[in-house]
C-alpha cells in the first residue's frame, strides 16, 4: 500500500527521515541544536508523534518549524493550554507543533508534528543546553541518548504513563549525523566515545579549540557519548553573563548571572587516611532486563554477571571494622542480612556465597520498596550510611524515588550506577544529587569495576558537613542564588553554583565567593574571586541557571508543605519568562500563515525510537495518556501461555503494554560458570583481613603450580606472608592497567603486612619478583 518513503519492519509509515545533531561544549556547559526532517509521503494529512529521551538535567530553550519557506517559532506556555490549542488548530485544519516534558520524568519528552499535508516536507529545530557531568577520571561526559527502553510503572504508581512505539536498535529507519565544536580556556588534551569518530582537528596551536564528528556508517543502535579531557581540569573559575537587552531589569533574564566552578582540594594527609568506618549497603538491580550483555560488541556478558564480579571486588576492598548489607530488587526485593552486619571473614564469605547466586530473577524493576526499607532501618552509630545503586534505569516513578532519596539525604549518601544503553539519566543523575553522592555510567565497552572502586574512594573520603555559601560583593550589589544548596563535596570533583546579580558596580569591580565546610573536624574553605563584568555568552548561563531553579521549585511542594497551585505558578511564569522547558509547560507553535485548511481525515503515525531489548506483548496493558488524548490498550494473550506453563504470578507493573521483566523470571537460573578470569580468581581468594593464604588455588590462579610457589619461600617469613607478597608482586606486574580496580584491597593487604613486622621482607620481594618475572620494586608496594 505505501511504495514510498520509510517503513518499519512492520511495514508502517515513518515520516521521519533524518537526525542532525550539532554539539558545542564551551568548557564544561553544552549547547545541542538538533534538526529533526520529516517527510509524508503517504496521500493523507498525518500527525506524526515522536517520544525520544533528553539528559535530564537539560534545559530545552528553543522548538521552531520550517515547512517550504515559512518558519514558525514555538513559544512556551502552560502545558494544558499549550495542548488545547494545539488541538484546536489540528480541529480547523491547520499545522500544529508541540513539545512537551513527560510528567514522570524529565528525560522523556514528545515531539508531535500536526496536519503535515501530503507530499509536504517540515524542520524541526530543537535546541537544549545541559551541563557537563564530571566523571571520576576527570573526563566531563556528554550523552546524546538515542536509546528508549520501555520505562517500568509499578501497578498503582502515580500518573499515566506514556504511549511509546520502539523497535529494536538495529532497525531504526531514520539516519543521525553528529558533530561537535569544543573550545575551553584550558587545552584539550583528548576526546573518547562509544562510538568511532573521526580524528580530532585542532583549530588553533593552543589546541584550545577543536572539532570532532562521528566516523560514517555509524549506526543508530546506541547513546553517543562523548568524553572531553582538558589540561588542568581542576581550575576554579565563574563566567558572568550579561543579561537580554529586551528583558526587564530586575527580573532573571535580565540581569545579570554568574556561574561559579569549584573543585575543592583537600589535603592530602587526608587523601592518603582511608576511612575505617562506614555502613555500606549494595542495592542491586536484579530484574529481567538486566539479563541483557552490557554492550553490543560483547553479547555473552550481561549487566548481572559485571555487577557480580563488581560486589567481588567491592566485598574484598571494604575497611576492616566497617558494617555492610546487599540488597536484590526486582518486583519484590530481597537482602542477605536482616540488617548490616560487621565486615569479618565470616559474613563476607556469607555474603559471596550468595552473590554467586545473584540471578536477574526478581521481575519488574521496582526500585522505591528496597528504599523504603532501607531508610526504615535504624543507622549502625557512628557508622555513616553510603548507599550504592546498581540498576539499569528503566523506570518511570522517578520523581517519588527522588523525593524520598532527598527527604532522607541527611543520614543517607547514595551513589549510583546507570548500566547499559538507555539507563535514565534523570534517574540515575537524580539520585546521586539528591542524596549526596556521585552518578556514573557504565556504556559500551566500560569496565564497571573501575568506575564502581572510583566511587568507592569517594565514599571513604571523610564526610564534608556544615557547608555554607557566602558571597563577598561591592555595594550596592547583591546575589540571589538560583542552584539548590550544595549537599555533597569529594576532593577534585566540581560544584556549580548560580546566582542571579543584582544592582549596579563598575566593570573593574571584582566579586568572590567562598565555600566553606567541615573536613575530619577541621574547618576548610575553596573561594574564587572574579570579575563582575558581564560578557554575552548567548544566555546559556541564564538558562541553566533557570533551570536549576525550576528543578528546585517542582520538588519544593512535598517539602515545604506549599500548594501545589502555587509552586506550579511560579513554575510556569519562570519558564514562560526565561523561555526554558518544565513540567508545567510545553512549547507550542501553530502556522496561522497559511489560510488553507488542510482537508480529510488525520491519521497518527508514531515514530518508533530506537531499544535495546525485543520484548513481546505483556498479558495486560493500561490506559496511556499524551498530548491529551487517551489511547487504550487492547489485550495480548501471547505472555499468557508462557506464565500459565511456568506457573509464575502475571506482572506487577506494565512497560508500555510490553512485556515486564516478571515474564523472564520464568526463565530457570542458569548455573554460574567458573570464573575464568585470573585477576578475579585472584582477588577471590583475599581473606577480609587484606592477606592470602599459600594454597594451590592460589598457585592456580598465579599460573603456577603448588610446588613452584612454595619452594622459593624464605624460611623465616610465614606462608600467609609469603602468599600475600607473591599476590601483590603479581598485581603490581600485570594489572597495572586497571589499577583502580584492586588499589583498595592492595593497601588493606600493605596494611596487613606492616602490622606482622615480618622479617626478610627484600628477601620476599626479590624470590617473588624472581618467581613471576617482574621487577616490582618496594616503594611500588608502599611497604
Amino acid at each position: 500500500m505505501y511504495r514510498c518513503g520509510l517503513l518499519t519492519p512492520e511495514k508502517e509509515p515513518v515520516p521521519l527521515k533524518s537526525i542532525e545533531v550539532e554539539l558545542q561544549v564551551r568548557d564544561h556547559v553544552a549547547t545541542v541544536v538538533s534538526t529533526l526532517s520529516y517527510d509524508n509521503k503517504e496521500d493523507k494529512p498525518i500527525e506524526a508523534v515522536f517520544v525520544f529521551p533528553l539528559p535530564g538535567d537539560a534545559a530545552v530553550c528553543h522548538f521552531s518549524a520550517t515547512v517550504g519557506q515559512t518558519q514558525i517559532v514555538a513559544e512556551v506556555k502552560e502545558k494544558q493550554q499549550a495542548r488545547e490549542e494545539y488541538d484546536d488548530a489540528l480541529s480547523s485544519g491547520q499545522q500544529a507543533f508541540l513539545l512537551e516534558e513527560s510528567d514522570q520524568s524529565p528525560d522523556i519528552f514528545s515531539l508531535s508534528v500536526g496536519s503535515l499535508p501530503p507530499g509536504e516536507s517540515a524542520s524541526i529545530r530543537l535546541e537544549y543546553v545541559t551541563e557537563l557531568a564530571v566523571q571520576a577520571d576527570d573526563g566531563l561526559r556528554f550523552c546524546l541518548p538515542a536509546v528508549l527502553n520501555p520505562r517500568y510503572q509499578p501497578r498503582g504508581s502515580e500518573g499515566p504513563s506514556v504511549e511509546v512505539t520502539s523497535v529494536p536498535a538495529s532497525q531504526v529507519p531514520y539516519t543521525l549525523s553528529f558533530s561537535a565544536r569544543l573550545s575551553s580556556p584550558r587545552p584539550i588534551s583528548k576526546v573518547e566515545s562509544s562510538s568511532s569518530l573521526d580524528p580530532l582537528q585542532f583549530l588553533n596551536a593552543e589546541q584550545t579549540q577543536a572539532t570532532v564528528k562521528l566516523a560514517a556508517g555509524h549506526k543508530f543502535d546506541r547513546d553517543v557519548e562523548l568524553l572531553v579531557y582538558y589540561k588542568d581540569a581542576h581550575q576554579p573559575s565563574a563566567v558572568v553573563e550579561a543579561g537580554q537587552a529586551s528583558a526587564e531589569p530586575g527580573s532573571l533574564m535580565g540581569d545579570p548571572v554568574v556561574m561559579v566552578s569549584l573543585y575543592p582540594d583537600f589535603p592530602q594527609t587526608v587523601m592518603s587516611s582511608v576511612a575505617s568506618c562506614g555502613e555500606f549497603v549494595f542495592v542491586l538491580d536484579r530484574s529481567g532486563s538486566m539479563d541483557c550483555a552490557v554492550n553490543n560488541t560483547n553479547p555473552e556478558q550481561t549487566r548481572i554477571a559485571n555487577a557480580r564480579d563488581t560486589l567481588l571486588l567491592l566485598l574484598k576492598s571494604l575497611p576492616m571494622g566497617c558494617y555492610f548489607n546487599i540488597y536484590g530488587f526486582g518486583s519484590t526485593f530481597e537482602h542477605i542480612f536482616p540488617e548490616s552486619v560487621e565486615y569479618s571473614e565470616k559474613t563476607m564469605e556469607e555474603a559471596l556465597k550468595k552473590v554467586e547466586g545473584m540471578q536477574a530473577d526478581l521481575g519488574g524493576t521496582e526500585i522505591l520498596q528496597p528504599l523504603k526499607h532501607i531508610y526504615n532501618q535504624p543507622c549502625v552509630p557512628n557508622q555513616p550510611r553510603q548507599l550504592f545503586v546498581f540498576t539499569d534505569g528503566e523506570v518511570w516513578n522517578n520523581k517519588e524515588i527522588l523525593h524520598l532519596v532527598k527527604e532522607n539525604a541527611s543520614s543517607h549518601r547514595c551513589f549510583s550506577f546507570g548500566i547499559g544503553e538507555g539507563a535514565s539519566s534523570a534517574l540515575i543523575n537524580g539520585l546521586a544529587k539528591e542524596g549526596g553522592g556521585h552518578a556514573q555510567f557504565i556504556t559500551g565497552a566500560d569496565r564497571m569495576q573501575t568506575k564502581v572502586l572510583q566511587s568507592l574512594r569517594f565514599a571513604l573520603q571523610p564526610a564534608v558537613v556544615d557547608i555554607s555559601v557566602t558571597w563577598d560583593l561591592p555595594k550596592g550589589v547583591s546575589a540571589t542564588v538560583l542552584s539548590p544548596p550544595i549537599t555533597a563535596i569529594f576532593h577534585g570533583q566540581r560544584s556549580l553554583v548560580y546566582a542571579q546579580l543584582t544592582g549596579q558596580s563598575s566593570e573593574a569591580a571584582e566579586g568572590c565567593v567562598t565555600v566553606k565546610y567541615s573536613l575530619a573536624g577541621h574547618p576548610s574553605q575553596s573561594q574564587v574571586k572574579f570579575s563582575l563584568k558581564a560578557v554575552d555568552t548567548g544566555l546559556t548561563v541564564h538558562r541553566l541557571g533557570a533551570r536549576s531553579l525550576i528543578r528546585s521549585l517542582e520538588i519544593q511542594e512535598k517539602e515545604n508543605g506549599e500548594k501545589p497551585e502555587e509552586v506550579k505558578k511560579r513554575v510556569v511564569e519562570l519558564s514562560v519568562q526565561s523561555g526554558v522547558s518544565s513540567a508545567y509547560t510545553a512549547f507550542v507553535a501553530v502556522n496561522k500563515g497559511n489560510n488553507e485548511t488542510i482537508q480529510g481525515p488525520l491519521v497518527r503515525r508514531n515514530v518508533p525510537a530506537p531499544r535495546m531489548m525485543m520484548m513481546a506483548c505483556s498479558a495486560r496493558r493500561m490506559p496511556m495518556k499524551m498530548c491529551g488524548r487517551a489511547v487504550l490498550g487492547g489485550p495480548c494473550n501471547r505472555a499468557a501461555p508462557l506464565m500459565a506453563m511456568c506457573d509464575i504470578a502475571p506482572p506487577k507493573g506494565n512497560y508500555f503494554g510490553i512485556e515486564t521483566d516478571s515474564v523472564r523470571a520464568a526463565e530457570p537460573p542458569q548455573p554460574k560458570q567458573p570464573c575464568k578470569d585470573p585477576f578475579l580468581q585472584l582477588v577471590s581468594l583475599q581473606k577480609a583481613s587484606g592477606c592470602w593464604l599459600l594454597d594451590s588455588a592460589l598457585a592456580a590462579a598465579l599460573g603456577k603450580t603448588s610446588e613452584e610457589v612454595e619452594k622459593p619461600k624464605p624460611a623465616p617469613v610465614s606462608q600467609d606472608v609469603w602468599a600475600t607478597v607473591l599476590a601483590l608482586i603479581w598485581l603490581h606486574g600485570f594489572k597495572m592497567d586497571i589499577k583502580e580496580e584492586w588499589e583498595l584491597l592492595a593497601m588493606k593487604s600493605v596494611c596487613w603486612l606492616r602490622a606482622q613486622n615480618a622479617p626478610c621482607v627484600k628477601e620476599c620481594l626479590e624470590a617473588a619478583n624472581m618467581l613471576l618475572g617482574c621487577s616490582v620494586q618496594e616503594a611500588s608496594l608502599g611497604l
